[in-house]
């Protein structure tokens, strides 16, 4: 049996920028994904903890230590720049991997970079 498990987070980011006429997807921080263990075009959910907002979107990869958080497309009317929002990631797993698996968490600082 395969189930989806929680796989990776980003912990408490602030959104950068808010870009409604661009195809939609989320821009991260080269260096937040690589230490999330995420990828480009990977899909994640987004959670906006000023509004309850939550959407689903994939990753689209921005300059290193940039500290970006872009919601692009239609996702940028789920969010103002300011907003702090957590990024998770799941994946499918055996059952049985399933229970042992350990997740990867990211806590960035107040300026979206790793301390």
């Amino acid at each position: 049996m395969w189930i989806e498990i929680f796989k990776s987070k980003i912990h408490r980011v602030k959104v950068t920028q808010a870009e409604l006429h661009y195809v939609g997807s989320i821009t991260i921080d080269e260096a937040l994904m690589e230490a999330a263990n995420l990828i480009e075009g990977e899909k994640v959910q987004i959670v906006n903890v000023n509004n309850g907002e939550r959407l689903e979107t994939y990753v689209i990869r921005g300059e290193r230590n940039s500290g970006v958080i872009c919601l692009n497309g239609p996702a940028a009317r789920k969010v103002q720049v300011g907003d702090v929002i957590i990024i998770i990631a799941y994946a499918l797993m055996d059952f049985e991997e399933a229970k042992t698996f350990k997740p990867t968490l990211v806590f960035p600082d107040e300026n979206n970079r790793l301390p």
